[in-house]
């Protein structure tokens, strides 16, 4: 079957920013792909030809999210698993079924998040909620998934936030017991995963994996990270959410779900993008065309984010083994 560019079945404005290569026979994970931008995200892979696997933590959005990609893109092939990435089984359940069908990955987009709960939780295994699910999580994955990414030569695609620009990494409190700030320990969460993502390139290059390595931001836009969530004790939208939703109606310097989207596509398609960054162009970087970004002065030590990768490795309890 022909298949058209990627942006020839996404909105107008979003394919005047960004024409995806050809993915016809890649395969494609995209975490976070049941809403706002993990679901554009997985539409335009797809549309480009992809066979997207969205891994999902509510199995009824996760179902609509495959329902909405085939209407829109009738060809489409998507396929839904099961992933709580605030729980290390649920993420060693998944990468290990996955490894038993020995299917290698083209394409990793670490996409999903949580944002800022208004009192300190935890995850299944103990760690600080943004933390172990923003980054550990997402290592565990990555951990896991390697086999099958080594034998894809695959892109792996880590989706930071502007939030990585601003704090540090709580080294003597990683989990935020004694104090809790829940911005703090997001920006925390951002900063280790950019600094995993980066030295995840370094060893590849290093002992010849062959995957490569990107990350990504995509700036400010009205999505569910700051929603109401009352599982997370947020009985309703946030007023920043209210106002970003305002702004981004009115084409005021943020973006959309959709062109919030767009850098982790440039990114997980760019050839020979391996250790680069990516993020909205626009004023602030918080909206408007995708483009390379200058890295974050949190994310430029190697000796940082080799410590990052010793501690992530020993938190999550994996290995980063090639061999199946």
């Amino acid at each position: 079957m022909t298949r058209t560019s990627a942006s020839a079945s996404a909105s107008a404005s979003s394919s005047r920013t960004l024409d995806l290569p050809d993915l016809t026979g890649r395969r494609a994970l995209v975490t976070g792909g049941s809403d706002g931008i993990g679901l554009g995200i997985a539409t335009r892979l797809a549309a480009a030809g992809a066979h997207v696997l969205l891994p999902v933590r509510n199995r009824a959005k996760g179902e609509a999210a495959v329902a909405s990609i085939e209407s829109a893109h009738p060809a489409a092939e998507v396929e839904l698993h099961d992933l709580d990435l605030s729980s290390l089984t649920s993420v060693a359940d998944l990468t290990g079924a996955l490894r038993a069908e020995g299917r290698p990955l083209h394409l990793l987009v670490n996409n999903a998040g949580v944002m800022t709960p208004p009192t300190r939780q935890t995850t299944a295994d103990g760690f600080e909620l943004q933390f172990g699910t923003n980054h550990l999580g997402h290592v565990a994955l990555v951990a896991g998934l390697l086999p099958l990414l080594v034998a894809g030569r695959a892109r792996v695609t880590s989706q930071i936030s502007v939030a990585a620009n601003q704090g540090s990494i709580h080294w003597d409190d990683l989990n935020w017991e004694r104090s809790y700030d829940g911005m703090r320990a997001y920006s925390q969460s951002k900063i280790a995963f950019g600094l995993f993502g980066l030295e995840l390139d370094r060893h590849s290059r290093a002992e010849g994996w062959g995957l490569s390595s990107t990350l990504s931001h995509p700036g400010v836009a009205p999505t569910s990270l700051l929603a109401a969530r009352p599982e997370l004790a947020r009985p309703r939208d946030t007023a920043g959410r209210r106002l970003i939703e305002a702004m981004s109606r009115r084409g005021i310097l943020v973006g959309t779900p959709q062109s919030a989207g767009l850098p982790a596509l440039l990114a997980a398609t760019a050839p020979d993008a391996g250790g680069r960054f990516f993020g909205p162009s626009g004023p602030g970087h918080l909206g408007g065309t995708p483009a390379e970004q200058k890295l974050y002065s949190r994310l430029r030590s190697p000796e940082e984010a080799a410590r990052v990768w010793d501690v992530s490795e020993k938190l999550a309890g994996v290995a980063f083994s090639p061999e199946a």
